[in-house]
Formats: structure tokens, C-alpha cells, sequence
């Protein structure tokens, strides 16, 4: 390990990817450097059991040669130097893709598609991030990998299914990572770990080498602490290919929309679930009322809403089903899967592709019509999440009925926009009285996403967030 001083290590524990970048590039320090204070860093946050693989001599190596090609005069990237994490079930080249268990044993041949952009881009991968097997549940528990914590407290959740990666963005190990979003599994853990996590329209960022995630339910996403930064890699990283079942609308820069004002803009807020039966937690309802209070002295036209939410259950249970079904289905070892995992694969055995393609059928239908209160708003404004983030150990002994149940109050809010494919994020608040962070949900219309990137960046600037744990 080469030497790095304290002073760095704690010093880039706050920089942004933006910031990062820039330090690189312009001289103030070496990839190599910023490579090598993230690693410190990152075993320093193994209490956290957020990574399931660090990547120490792959990234040292990648580090060195960002610092070889700035010296030979090549054009950096914009995430140049930047060190970054990456979801375990995202194909990285000569790792397991390992989708949270232990079922598959073959490195990954080459990297997925964003990977690939995020390398071109610059970036540096340094780990692999804890998951829920297949990213099931709200809540990064596993056989395979045990219990990944909270580092605003570590006896609460930070969420899932990326809260191995919100883990280590919010702990200050990197200033963003890779994730993905089928159920709300980007705005959940952002929202228990303070971090600003958009999930963009369905089809803006490839899903390759694989045809889709959870079909029209998934798509991956970084998780940030700044809202530039989150910008930033989605203009890395977004954009189709000939794999691809699902395209996006075309958009301009996420980074100049995110670097602009939003204008004058209609929001409506509304604290009612999609699920009936959930109360949100009084904390949260707070937290939607005084961001609308906010937004009104920004200058919005603000006002409450009845959002006539659609029930998405008929289309997102069969798909749920089938995107467990078929990466179970794909691993080498199907009786290494947890015994959780298993059952979850034989109650889903009714979703036959028949079922399957109905279900993404009878979603267009439910998008339409959750697109309805786009025509009063411009802007809708809801809780992130129902519940504060849970004591860790949800998921021991417990079978997927009860995983389910205890699952609602997460994806209460989330779901319905997976089913929709519209854009939303999850934007921080502040902190609760329980000292853990607080969010709202931004949600935007089809191909919103430079909207709600300027909302978010205006109330970041208006009430900035606490960027550490």
C-alpha cells in the first residue's frame, strides 16, 4: 500500500466527484492519491459491511494509469480520477456477478455497459457493494454477505437493495456509486442515508449486456451526495443500445439542467400512499409540508393534490416474480440460493410469459393513468419512503410473505413510478429527531428528469443537506 497522510485521507472524504475531478486534473493531487485515501477509508468502514469485494490492487492499478495518460497530454474524462463502486449485480470484467448470494462462481467476461462508460469516462473502480439476493427486499440483508449497516447508526438499516453502495457514499468512502432501481432500491436507501438518489426514466440507462432489470420495473442509477454529481454520471453513463427492450425520450445535459434555475413551476405535494393501509411516519409528513413551505418561498405555485393514484399491484407483482425468476433461473448453482430466494422462485411459478407480458401491458395502462396529475403539476412532491429506517435483522428466519409485508411501508411511494417509468428522486432533508436522515420524493413526468434535477439542485442550494454521516 503506498503512503497517503491523514490529512488527504480525511480531506477527499468530502470532496464531490465533481470536486474530485477537478483536483485531478488540474494538478492538486493523483488519482493515484484520491485512489489510495479511498481505500484507507474503505477499511475503515468495514463495520458497515457494505463491500463485497474491494478491487484494492485492480484500482491502484486503474489509478496509475489515469496519472499516465494526463502526463502523455490525453484528454480527461469527466469523471477522471474519481473513485466510484458498483452494485453486485452489475457486470464488472473478472468478478462475480454474484447478484447478492453465492449462485454463481464464473467471473463476468467483460464489463456491463455502464461500467464501461464509467472506465471511458475516467472513474476508477474500487469496490463491490452488499445487496439483498436479486435485490428483493428494502433492507441489504443476506446469507451470503450477512448484514450491511446504517453509518448514520449502525444498528438501522440503510436501506436496500443498493444499500451496500448508499453505505459507502454516505460514510464519505467515494462520492458516488453504482446502483439499481426496480421497486424503489435507489430512493429507499438514499433516503435512510442522506443521500439525493435519482431513478430515471425507464430506458435511459442500458441495461446490457442483459435485455432488461425486472423488465419494465428496473433500471440502474448512482447514488450521491451532491446533485451535480448525480448529474454528472448519468450524462456518463445514459443512453440506449441495440440490446436494450426499453429506450427513454430523448433529453438534454443533465449537468446543465442540474447547473440552471427551474423556473416558475406548478407543484402539487400529497402525503397519501399508493398502498392503502400505510400511514406514513409523522416525521415524514413534516417533511413533505415545510419542503412545500420552502418551494412556495422559492416562488412555486404550490398547493396540495389528490394524486388519484392507480393500484399498480396487478402489474408489478408478475414482474417482480418474473426478474427473480429469470436471474434465478441464470445462476450456475441454483442450490446455493437462500432458502428464501427459493420459495420466493416456486410462488412465482404462476407468471408464465404470457402472465409476464400482460403484466408490462396492463403498466401502460397504469401509467397512463398515474400521468394524469402531470396535467394539473408540473412537479408532484410525496414522502420518499413511509416508514424511518428499521432496526437491522428484518429479514432473519423470515420466509417471503412475511419479507413482503414487512417490505410495504418502503416501496409504498416508490413503486408506482417503476410501473409508470417516470423519473423520481429521492431529495434529503435534514435530519429527524432520531438523528437519521430525512427525504422527500421528487416525482416528474415521462422524460422529466432536467426538471426534477433543477428543483432539487435550487432546494439544495436553499437548504443544503448534511453530506456525512
Amino acid at each position: 500500500m503506498a503512503d497517503v497522510s491523514e490529512q488527504l485521507v480525511a480531506e477527499t472524504e468530502t470532496w464531490s466527484a465533481v470536486r474530485t475531478r477537478a483536483a485531478v486534473v488540474d494538478g492538486e493531487v493523483t488519482a493515484a492519491a484520491v485512489t489510495e485515501a479511498a481505500l484507507v477509508r474503505a477499511g475503515r468502514a468495514g463495520h458497515l459491511n457494505a463491500i463485497s469485494v474491494l478491487l484494492a490492487e485492480q484500482a491502484r492499478a486503474e489509478a496509475t494509469g489515469r496519472d499516465a495518460a494526463l502526463a502523455a497530454g490525453e484528454t480527461p474524462g469527466p469523471l477522471h480520477g474519481v473513485p466510484v463502486v458498483i452494485k453486485e449485480e452489475i457486470d464488472t470484467a473478472g468478478q462475480v456477478t454474484t447478484f447478492g448470494g453465492d449462485g454463481n462462481s464464473t467471473p463476468a467476461p467483460a464489463d456491463a455497459e455502464v461500467v464501461r462508460r464509467l472506465r471511458e469516462a475516467g472513474a476508477v473502480i474500487l469496490a463491490r457493494t452488499t445487496m439483498p439476493e436479486f435485490g428483493a427486499w428494502p433492507f441489504t440483508e443476506s446469507v451470503a454477505r450477512g448484514i450491511t449497516r446504517n453509518p448514520w447508526n449502525p444498528r438501522r438499516t440503510p436501506g436496500g437493495s443498493s444499500g451496500g453502495t448508499a453505505a459507502l457514499v454516505a460514510a464519505g468512502v467515494v462520492p458516488v456509486g453504482m446502483g439499481g432501481d426496480g421497486g424503489g432500491s435507489i430512493r429507499i436507501p438514499s433516503a435512510a442515508c442522506g443521500l439525493f438518489g435519482l431513478k430515471p426514466q425507464r430506458g435511459r440507462v442500458s441495461t446490457a449486456p442483459h435485455e432488461h432489470l425486472w423488465w419494465a420495473l428496473g433500471t440502474a442509477g448512482p447514488l450521491a451526495r451532491t446533485v451535480a454529481d448525480s448529474a454528472l454520471v448519468y450524462d456518463v453513463v445514459r443512453g440506449h443500445t441495440e440490446v436494450d427492450r426499453f429506450r427513454a425520450g430523448e433529453v438534454g445535459s443533465f449537468v446543465e439542467a442540474a447547473a440552471r434555475e427551474p423556473g416558475r413551476l406548478r407543484i402539487g405535494w400529497s402525503t397519501a400512499p399508493v398502498t392503502k393501509g400505510v400511514r406514513p411516519d409523522p416525521a415524514h409528513v413534516r417533511a413533505v409540508t415545510e419542503t412545500a413551505a420552502v418551494l412556495a418561498e422559492l416562488g412555486h405555485d404550490v398547493r396540495e393534490v389528490d394524486p388519484g393514484y392507480p393500484d399498480p399491484t396487478l402489474a408489478f407483482v408478475p414482474q417482480f416474480f418474473a426478474g427473480i425468476r429469470s436471474e434465478a433461473a441464470g445462476v450456475e448453482h441454483p442450490e446455493r440460493l437462500e432458502r428464501r430466494t427459493r420459495a420466493t422462485v416456486r410462488l412465482g411459478a404462476w407468471v408464465r410469459p404470457g402472465v409476464r407480458e400482460w403484466a408490462i401491458r396492463r403498466g401502460e395502462e397504469v401509467s397512463r393513468r398515474a400521468n394524469a396529475v402531470f396535467e394539473q403539476v408540473d412537479v408532484l412532491l410525496t414522502p420518499t419512503v413511509a416508514h424511518r429506517p428499521r432496526e437491522v435483522g428484518v429479514l432473519d428466519g423470515v420466509g417471503p410473505l412475511r419479507a413482503s409485508l414487512a417490505s410495504t411501508p418502503s416501496i409504498a411511494y416508490a413503486a408506482l413510478w417503476n410501473v409508470a417509468g417516470n423519473p423520481a428522486a429521492s431529495v434529503p432533508t435534514g435530519l429527524g429527531a432520531d438523528g437519521l436522515p430525512l427525504a422527500v420524493q421528487l416525482v416528474g413526468p415521462t422524460d422529466g428528469e432536467p426538471v426534477l434535477l433543477s428543483l432539487a439542485a435550487q432546494l439544495e442550494r436553499a437548504r443544503p443537506w448534511p453530506l456525512l454521516r
